[in-house]
């Protein structure tokens, strides 16, 4: 399995989000035309539709990894399942024996196929979705015993709690206040401590606070949004969001690893 690193760019983002928003009735014109466009398109390849009550929505989204190890260890909403791409590579029974997944994700598609005896390339531009295929296939080679002991040490005494080295935190604006207080401390040691280590652990450590961001903090993503908790001050529209309990870092980090 091979993938391959893409240039990100996220000054469009940025762009976009600094764009003053496009008035009700132009929304509205834009998602008509859409809507129609979409319709034609239907309608010129109707007889290429094919109907599978194989399919369900579990199986075709991310809900279905996460009853599976390995896949399940990042909460990826955007991704597929691996089970799909196992159903569309035993169903079509491709010839070439080789994969390549332009929009690579989290990788599932290439540790899928790769697991069944493919060939598999991927791209991908997002700094996040380089990041969990490369852990993955890091714990795909084999994690030496020293480092599973560095994991859990850091599991059973949350060393980071002990540190008053701290590590720079990078903020964008769109997430300035995205954690309490507290925690946000606690990630700050979290990042001084993990500068100590070598750079397995230090991979791993990294990935598995990744994995918890979104759980330790006052947001969920929505779509290409971020939906904030009452609690952050921020955000609040006519209907107040409550995520619930939001654990903190050492509760969450321990839990993960």
């Amino acid at each position: 399995m091979q993938w391959k690193k893409g240039n990100g760019n996220n000054v469009g983002l940025l762009e976009q989000a600094n764009t003053p928003s496009l008035s009700a009735s132009k929304q509205s014109r834009g998602l008509n035309d859409i809507d129609r466009i979409n319709a034609d398109l239907e309608q010129k390849y109707a007889d290429k539709f094919l109907t599978s009550n194989d399919l369900n929505r579990t199986l075709v989204s991310f809900q279905a990894n996460k009853t599976r190890a390995v896949y399940r260890w990042y909460k990826f909403k955007e991704a597929f399942s691996a089970g799909l791409v196992e159903f569309l590579l035993n169903k079509y029974c491709p010839q070439a024996n080789s994969l390549l997944d332009p929009f690579a994700g989290s990788g599932t598609a290439l540790f899928a196929s790769s697991a069944m005896g493919f060939s598999a390339d991927g791209i991908e531009l997002l700094p996040i979705g380089q990041r969990i295929i490369t852990v993955k296939k890091m714990i795909e080679g084999g994690i030496p015993s020293k480092d599973i002991q560095t994991l859990k040490c850091w599991a059973e005494q949350s060393l980071w709690r002990q540190s008053q080295k701290t590590g720079s935190l990078t903020e964008l604006k769109i997430t300035q206040g995205a954690y309490p207080p507290e925690t946000f401390h606690a990630l700050s040691r979290f990042l001084g401590v993990l500068s100590d280590q070598n750079e397995t652990a230090r991979s791993l450590l990294l990935f598995a606070l990744l994995c918890v961001l979104e759980s330790v903090s006052y947001t969920r993503k929505d779509g290409q949004y971020l939906r904030w908790d009452y609690r952050s001050g921020r955000g609040l529209g006519k209907k107040k969001f409550d995520k619930g309990v939001i654990p903190g870092l050492d509760e969450a980090v321990r839990a993960k690893l």
